[in-house]
């Protein structure tokens, strides 16, 4: 049996937005209560990446492709 714990929040009442790199939508978190209002990426990954244009390659994926072909 499952206990109720009135400090915990379902996942599903949480905040949501989506990822301006990725597009895909993310949750709210604890360590993002002070600037949510300014949180654009899910993650450092999609951060450094940056929004990508539609049809086209990104440039950053691009650059690390040629760096491990030599």
């Amino acid at each position: 049996m499952k206990t109720v714990n009135a400090k915990r929040t379902d996942k599903a009442q949480l905040a949501q937005k989506t990822c301006a790199a990725c597009a895909r939508p993310f949750s709210w978190r604890k360590k993002w209560a002070r600037d949510w209002t300014h949180v654009r990426y899910c993650s450092r990954r999609c951060s450094g990446n940056g929004p990508k244009a539609e049809g086209t390659a990104n440039q950053v994926d691009a650059r690390n492709h040629k760096a491990r072909a030599t």
